[in-house]
């Protein structure tokens, strides 16, 4: 490893985040702000919400068969 090219590491770094929580992981930064973290991202939380509420495999079932069936001309 070459000398004097390298940033300071800092290994009790201090992170945190919007919702108030705070981390000590190792880091090139003293201290660095988060607006999301594993307490508040809704896929670790539970309240993860299905994107699907327009019903849009429906949506497109309907559409496909509204326009009928096409038939092959040789």
């Amino acid at each position: 490893m070459k000398a004097d090219i390298h940033p300071t590491y800092y290994p009790d770094a201090v992170f945190t985040c919007a919702c108030g929580a705070t981390y000590s992981i190792g880091s090139t930064k003293e201290a660095v702000q988060v607006e999301i973290c594993a307490k508040c991202h809704p896929f670790y939380t539970g309240t993860e919400k299905t994107l699907d509420s327009a019903g849009r495999v429906d949506k497109f079932n309907s559409r496909k068969a509204a326009a009928g069936v096409k038939t092959a001309k040789k």
